[in-house]
């Protein structure tokens, strides 16, 4: 083994954006242990996914190689069996690994595969997958090891649409929800592999709190008598005029899918209705933290046990006018919350600005157990950030992130593009084949525009930043380039 036997405890949620925790200055949710863990080690204010929908991001920060690199960039990819994951890493080097709910590396609807997703040589040697909670009835997989669950308690799993807001649904009871049986799972495992003495990881991926916005209807309700003080969506009508087309497509429908969440036919109850849900869903989410976390502290191994939390992308919620994701990288769809904590080794309580990008996170893992990484990795290790108080904040000079026909929904015209941010001008450059588009590129100030309304990639005035944008953009996509060796040829 390496430096420190360290255990690591990895959540991820899906499709959680950046803005939705206390510790992140969200005044409306409830998140007392997320907060807590923050308390407890470093959260980082400027962390980016690499992708804004969930394979491409989860391949990336699962190898520490970019979506492209690893071969997984779009939804319904299979990844290479080549490929390295941190688990199998980690297992090679005594670890024993683990993970509940999804994993979404590889093709996992229904047409794709009709019990799970594909695995290579993940490394998990227990393996509870629910890609998403809805029931046997409900379309799921006959393997989905949640619905197996609730069938055996005589459990049926029920999402029903309420009379006030089509939009939103009232999902299981928390006992009864996935969120929950994730948790569960976590630890029994955790347990296990303390009672047998072995360092473990355990993967632990939460669907919340991805749609359907269906929470528990006993955390929805803490929101109904403040539902006037929810926010509106940050949208300012016209501002998709000189956009590209893909954000005025799916202001008609998320998806490119006429009618799925179409904003303008939508009233201001039911955008605050969907706020509160999605943040119900996050709540939940916190409440089995504090269960995982009470039982690191009761059990001994909270000293020797790495936390972190994080989301593989982020969610519209109505900001800019839409709903979901898409081919974009609004601070809503690539700025995750990243939180990570080991007392004992981390400093608590302290807050980095540093750009870090999820891709790091493998890399930094390593560092934190010792282990070599992979040559194939593309991530930087900021462990440094983590384990020196003193430490310049300070990692990466940009963050970069791509879309490549990634969620498959534009097909006329299909969505490539690709973004670099440096922490003050964010430029997306879409490319347009054959020029068939009149929208080339988004061009964002946010130290000016944080809200991100006003796009200046065709404002003369700001032409010097946007060559050195785009000249950025061009070095960050060169650094893509597979780091592996190339075979040499026979001749």
């Amino acid at each position: 083994m390496g430096a420190y036997i360290m255990n690591i405890l990895w959540i991820c949620t899906d499709q959680q954006r950046f803005d939705t925790l206390g510790c992140y200055g969200n005044p409306f949710v409830k998140t007392p242990n997320l907060d807590r863990l923050a308390k407890m080690g470093v959260r980082f204010q400027n962390a980016y996914s690499q992708s804004p929908v969930c394979a491409p991001s989860r391949a990336s920060f699962l190898t520490g190689r970019y979506p492209r690199t690893c071969g997984v960039r779009q939804n319904g990819q299979d990844i290479d069996g080549k490929e390295r994951l941190l688990p199998k890493i980690l297992s090679e080097q005594g670890y024993t690994c683990g993970l509940a709910g999804k994993l979404h590396i590889s093709a996992c609807g229904q047409k794709a595969c009709k019990t799970i997703e594909p695995r290579i040589d993940d490394g998990y040697d227990y393996f509870r997958w629910s890609h998403h909670p809805a029931g046997m009835d409900g379309g799921s997989w006959p393997t989905n090891e949640y619905s197996l669950w609730l069938e055996r308690h005589g459990q049926t799993y029920r999402s029903i649409p309420r009379k006030d807001c089509r939009f939103v649904e009232n999902g299981m009871p928390e006992e009864w929800s996935q969120t929950k049986w994730c948790t569960d799972c976590a630890l029994e495992y955790m347990n296990s592999a303390h009672k047998f003495g072995l360092p473990w990881l355990f993967s632990l991926n939460y669907f919340d709190p991805h749609h359907a916005f269906n929470p528990p209807e006993s955390y929805l309700n803490r929101y109904l008598d403040k539902l006037d003080e929810i926010p509106l969506p940050n949208y300012r009508p016209g501002e998709l005029a000189n956009k590209p087309v893909f954000q005025q497509k799916d202001h008609e429908g998320a998806y490119n899918t006429k009618g799925n969440f179409p904003y303008e036919e939508m009233t201001e109850f039911d955008h605050r209705m969907l706020r509160a849900a999605y943040w119900a869903m996050i709540d939940l989410i916190d409440a089995q933290v504090g269960r995982l976390l009470d039982y690191l502290e009761q059990s001994g191994q909270l000293s020797n046990t790495m936390i972190i939390f994080t989301a593989d992308h982020g969610e519209n919620l109505g900001d800019h006018g839409m709903y979901l994701k898409g081919p974009y990288f609004y601070e809503q769809n690539v700025h995750v919350p990243l939180i990570i904590a080991w007392p004992g080794k981390i400093p608590g309580g302290q807050t980095r600005s540093a750009l870090v990008e999820l891709v790091d996170l493998a890399p930094t893992i390593c560092e934190a157990a010792g282990v070599a990484m992979e040559p194939g990795m593309q991530g930087k290790s900021f462990w440094q950030l983590l384990s020196k108080e003193d430490a310049l904040d300070h990692h990466r000079d940009s963050v970069y992130a791509e879309f490549y026909n990634s969620n498959i929904n534009h097909r006329d015209p299909l969505a490539f593009d690709t973004m670099v941010f440096d922490g003050r001008y964010k430029l997306v450059k879409v490319h347009d084949r054959d020029h068939r588009m009149s929208c080339h590129g988004e061009l964002y100030d946010l130290q000016e525009d944080p809200a991100e309304t006003f796009n200046q990639y065709d404002n003369p005035a700001f032409a010097e930043v946007k060559v050195r944008m785009l000249e950025l953009l061009c070095d960050r996509m060169a650094e893509t380039c597979d780091p592996l060796p190339v075979r040499k040829a026979s001749w």
